[in-house]
């Protein structure tokens, strides 16, 4: 209860000059508002970035090494790499190449993918990817809306003709295997007795990593026989990168915290300055100094809470802006962790306020009254 009377005279305090309380109080509140905003809009970024990426982060690529001479993958690389993934992803061995497909419609240059479990990979548009892929063929969007193909209708690649039993969904996230300008086939249709390449889709980020260690010592024990492409990998940099940019808008925004505190520091003092003889009154009627500490300590505080709240008000308009100006998704807008931004501009704010204050307050509690009242 003793905080409530410094809180009621630090108010009235305030408000005796309130031009000049609100233009320190202005200092916190653009300081909020940038720490806020550059954090939210950094962490906005970083989130954006990695759901374009998708589930591309469980995966793992191995392919024949091309730099030591080995140009295709032997049916040991894939039950080796099988055996690792086993009860921690799928494997999806896959033969690749590429080919002019012919339809009615016309013809069009195409991405050939060779597997029986394309259902693995990509998802369909129109119609529905067996479960295996013995015959027919599942075309990409970009090449059915090419040649005007749909399910059922018919294709032919190198002279073979094939039924189309699917169509493919246009690509969503970022990924080396893409359905947009691709053909899916049966392995058998492909010279290649070997993949090209296989795909291991594994359940978490974490078994893709464990995978593509095991992968790399015991596959390349001997000789470095294959490339393990690791796409979580690529994500983790990414975040990196992100984070250091974070880290950087946070600091060049406190800067102008720092700012606002020198100019809460000024205001105190000044305001000392001219409440002597009051200072003075209060000790000599019996105010403990630690009631005068008080109270002026709750001054710089209220400027500080009351910057940082309309600083965070100022933010939230800025972050909802975002949304409705810019492509960025609703759910990474109002993600938790962009609340951490929030929480530490106000408690910035709040901190930087009250150490500004601590000075002149501690400057003010020790003045002697006989000192104060002359002055």
């Amino acid at each position: 209860m003793s905080w409530l009377p410094a809180v009621r005279m630090a108010g009235q305090n305030l408000s005796r000059n309130r031009l000049r309380s609100a233009l320190a109080a202005l200092g916190i509140v653009i300081g909020v508002l940038a720490i806020a905003t550059l954090g939210v809009f950094g962490n906005v970024l970083q989130l954006s970035a990695t759901q374009s990426f998708g589930g591309i982060g469980n995966q793992v690529i191995v392919s024949p090494n091309a730099d030591a001479g080995v140009e295709e993958l032997s049916q040991r690389d894939v039950m080796t790499v099988q055996r690792i993934a086993e009860g921690r992803g799928e494997v999806i061995p896959l033969k690749t190449g590429g080919a002019v497909v012919q339809a009615s419609g016309g013809r069009t240059f195409a991405q050939l993918y060779g597997t029986e479990t394309p259902d693995a990979l990509f998802d369909a548009r129109n119609g529905t990817i067996p479960p295996r892929l013995r015959q027919g063929a599942v075309v990409g969007p970009e090449v059915a809306d090419s040649l005007g193909l749909g399910v059922g209708s018919a294709i032919e690649i190198d002279g073979n003709r094939y039924r189309v039993v699917a169509v493919l969904q246009e690509a969503q996230d970022i990924s080396p295997i893409t359905p947009d300008n691709a053909v899916v086939l049966p392995p058998g249709e492909f010279v290649a007795e070997t993949p090209s390449q296989v795909v291991v889709q594994a359940n978490t980020r974490e078994d893709a990593k464990a995978i593509a260690g095991e992968v790399r010592d015991r596959v390349n024990a001997r000789e470095q026989r294959v490339s393990v492409f690791e796409l979580s990998s690529v994500i983790d940099r990414i975040q990196e990168f992100f984070d250091l940019l974070n880290a950087f808008l946070i600091a060049l925004a406190a800067v102008s915290l720092v700012v606002a505190g020198v100019a809460i520091f000024n205001v105190m003092l000044m305001s000392i300055t001219e409440r002597r003889g009051e200072i003075g009154v209060l000790r000599a009627v019996g105010v403990q100094r630690r009631d005068v500490l008080r109270t002026l300590v709750v001054e710089a505080a209220l400027l500080g809470v009351a910057g940082g709240v309309v600083g965070l008000l100022l933010s939230l308009v800025a972050v909802f802006s975002l949304y409705y100006f810019t492509p960025i998704e609703w759910a990474v807008v109002t993600d938790p962790s962009n609340l951490g931004f929030l929480v530490l501009a106000f408690g910035f704010g709040v901190a930087v306020a009250l150490a500004s204050g601590l000075y002149p307050a501690y400057k003010a509690a020790n003045l002697h009254p006989v000192e104060a009242l002359r002055g």
